[in-house]
């Protein structure tokens, strides 16, 4: 496989069985096969992702002292801003040459939620910023909803199997800037390689070359969407939820050619996140003669601060 398959979301929700079962087989066996898909047919229209744009450059643009000023302490980055270099993949001890923003979860009538999750952090300086943000969040909740209701029936649970673990998760919406490349980097790119952490991935701003993707046999491919696309991967949670059957693979960014030095790059990954006390113990039905269980029973909670700590986001 040398490309990422392209599937639509609309044959999911169409009504047409026929249509709906081969939407969930086309998903099901691309994650199996190279854990990526381009999904058309999402949530997410053109007039909101225009305005998603065009605040995120505003805000990135904002001196960095003020950009600063939304940086909170003590939360492992979780919401506000991350400033350029902080984050590193794990095991790699160079910083990725990125700034980014957090929306995390806006919580419906779960106190015990709201104390535990930080709070957003609002922009005084861009009213627009916070609210097309947190519209955004929302259609890419929804769409990613409807992805793992497909998942569910390709796994053999029960359609709405995530629901209730995905309703006021721990998800978040990460507006990434990755500023022209200024010195020639010493052994950092825009985002080294790595999994991510969450159930599944869904990312706005992959149309041009950049995002890399791993194959099994090592090859690294371009994952290259197209205008109407998301591209949606699969996260550690959901490969180890399913002992591997549907994988998890690692991927990049790559630097520009020299020449495009100059120039900025944005991308928004949507991270899914179930609730903390949601249980990622291996699937019964992922689990066979052939595919032992592979994972010790762990929370989501747990498994999220394991991999903050790796990352260097929050100390033990």
């Amino acid at each position: 496989m040398d490309r990422i398959p392209s599937v639509n979301l609309k044959d999911f929700v169409s009504g047409d069985a026929a249509k709906k079962q081969k939407f969930v087989e086309e998903i099901g066996k691309a994650y199996e096969d190279i854990g990526f898909v381009a999904l058309k047919g999402h949530f997410l229209d053109d007039t909101l992702v225009d305005n998603l744009y065009g605040e995120v450059k505003n805000f990135f643009d904002l001196p960095i002292e003020t950009k600063r000023s939304y940086e909170v302490p003590g939360i492992g980055g979780q919401r506000g801003y991350i400033s350029f270099g902080k984050e590193s993949a794990k095991g790699k001890k160079e910083g990725d040459l990125k700034e980014f923003w957090h929306f995390g979860q806006f919580v419906e009538n779960d106190p015990k939620l709201e104390e535990e999750y930080p709070a957003n952090v609002s922009v005084n300086e861009l009213p627009a910023f916070n609210e097309t943000g947190k519209e955004t969040y929302r259609m890419l909740e929804k769409t990613a909803k409807y992805v793992l209701r497909a998942l569910a029936l390709y796994l053999n649970l029960e359609e709405t199997y995530f629901d209730q673990y995905i309703h006021n998760g721990n998800s978040i919406l990460r507006p990434i800037h990755y500023p022209p490349i200024i010195n020639e980097p010493k052994n950092a790119v825009r985002a080294a390689a790595h999994g991510d952490i969450n159930l599944i991935t869904l990312l706005m701003g992959a149309q041009g070359r950049g995002l890399q993707v791993q194959k099994h046999d090592g090859e690294w491919i371009d994952a290259i969407a197209e205008p109407d696309e998301l591209m949606i991967n699969v996260g550690d949670m959901l490969s180890r939820h399913t002992n591997n059957k549907l994988k998890s693979t690692i991927h990049r960014v790559i630097n520009p050619p020299r020449e495009l030095w100059g120039t900025s790059r944005y991308s928004m990954p949507f991270f899914m996140h179930p609730i903390s006390d949601m249980k990622l113990d291996v699937l019964e039905s992922c689990i066979d003669e052939n595919n032992p269980k592979q994972y010790e029973d762990i929370t989501a909670g747990e498994f999220l601060h394991e991999r903050l700590v790796d990352l260097g986001l929050i100390k033990k």
